[in-house]
């Protein structure tokens, strides 16, 4: 299973979650936030997701891929995933901490293995497998990939921006921010997706 210390960790910065308040964030990537699509495009797409999130997950597997093609693709979007820990905090943290292992480059395509995954990871409550397996096949050894979810920088990097998106006023994932403005939470479909890009165009 994931370690203690990832466990503990975790928890401290789900802590304060009763802290959350409301401030203008989601408007667009901060620092360390993951992007696609162009740092130019019109329209700015912010996704607060947990890999450890169903609705997350569904959101990847099913609208994801037609948004991405559609939108980021062609450079009319531009998207930022802003990391949020949901339970069982300790396995989205190492599944977030290992995406980062990864590379940039790499990064979506672990943090969307997880997703196609997760079913399999909650089920088997193989966890540390399920991600081990990924890992590996983003090019990770496993002596790298024990490493990577026991970095305590990386981990405390990671907090910081939990605590960030926590003052942005979110309490739930995924929510969706199309140039600020909050559009949806919970689930979003590429209808929605089509009004809020075309809304924020205008």
């Amino acid at each position: 299973m994931i370690s203690r210390r990832l466990l503990v960790a975790a928890a401290a910065m789900v802590g304060g979650l009763a802290l959350a308040g409301c401030s203008k964030g989601g408007a667009g990537p901060a620092e360390g936030d993951m992007t696609l699509g162009s740092a130019n495009a019109p329209v700015k797409f912010v996704e607060y997701a947990s890999v450890s999130c169903s609705h997350c997950a569904t959101f990847n597997n099913e609208v994801f891929p037609q948004f991405k093609a559609k939108y980021i693709d062609t450079g009319k979007v531009q998207y930022t995933l802003k990391e949020f820990l949901t339970p069982p905090e300790n396995v989205a943290a190492a599944g977030f901490l290992t995406a980062r292992c990864a590379g940039k480059d790499k990064y979506f395509n672990v943090v969307d293995a997880i997703f196609q995954n997760q079913n399999e990871m909650f089920q088997t409550g193989d966890v540390r497998g399920v991600l081990l397996r990924i890992a590996q096949s983003a090019g990770l050894t496993e002596q790298q990939f024990n490493a990577c979810i026991n970095d305590e920088t990386a981990i405390k990097e990671l907090d910081e921006r939990v605590k960030r998106h926590i003052k942005d006023g979110i309490t739930g994932t995924p929510t969706f921010m199309v140039n600020g403005k909050q559009v949806a939470v919970g689930e979003i479909s590429m209808a929605q997706i089509d009004a809020a890009v075309a809304a924020a165009g205008k």
